[in-house]
């Protein structure tokens, strides 16, 4: 753990906030009395949910059947 004084802090917070995001947490002190810490923040992951967009989508019969020549010719650069 690192400590440092206010005045230090304010000028190179930049670099104590990339030292938080790396782990390591940091001790603000004002006349050497430890005052607050700063420690990084544990980001949630989005939870999913399979299945939250059933009967919004529609896949039409004909999704896979082959392309037209002249639609298949241009994606090939034909054209």
């Amino acid at each position: 753990m690192h400590t440092v004084n206010i005045h230090e802090a304010k000028t190179h917070l930049s670099k104590l906030l990339e030292e938080v995001s790396k782990g390591k947490d940091v001790v603000i002190a004002k006349s050497g009395k430890p005052m607050a810490k700063l420690t990084g923040l544990a980001l949630a992951k989005p939870v999913r949910k399979p299945g939250f967009l059933k009967g919004k989508i529609k896949i039409a019969d004909n999704f896979d059947a082959p392309l037209h020549d002249e639609l298949l010719d241009a994606f090939e650069g034909k054209l």
